[in-house]
């Protein structure tokens, strides 16, 4: 996988980039910001995908643990709902 990822530097870059957007919008946006501002955000994390990138090709697993972190939170998630349905049902 980590060969594929090499061969495909732009689909690694989206890759990295949704992944870093997921985790940015459920952990450190707590509010609607301005558009230029959310613009920039966005720019940024781009820019910060591409540093990502640079270590990904270098051989780091940078997506590999980004999609593990994705994976909690998404678990996390999923707890969160079943206790809330449990309290409903109480």
């Amino acid at each position: 996988m980590l060969e594929w990822l090499r061969a495909h530097p732009f689909v690694t870059w989206i890759i990295i980039f949704v992944l870093i957007t997921y985790v940015y919008n459920k952990v450190f946006k707590t509010r609607k910001l301005p558009i230029l501002k959310d613009a920039i955000i966005y720019l940024m994390l781009g820019l910060g995908s591409g540093m990502l990138l640079f270590f990904q090709l270098a051989g780091l697993p940078i997506v590999l643990s980004l999609t593990v972190a994705v994976v909690l939170m998404l678990m996390v998630r999923i707890r969160y709902y079943v206790q809330e349905r449990e309290n409903r049902k109480s």
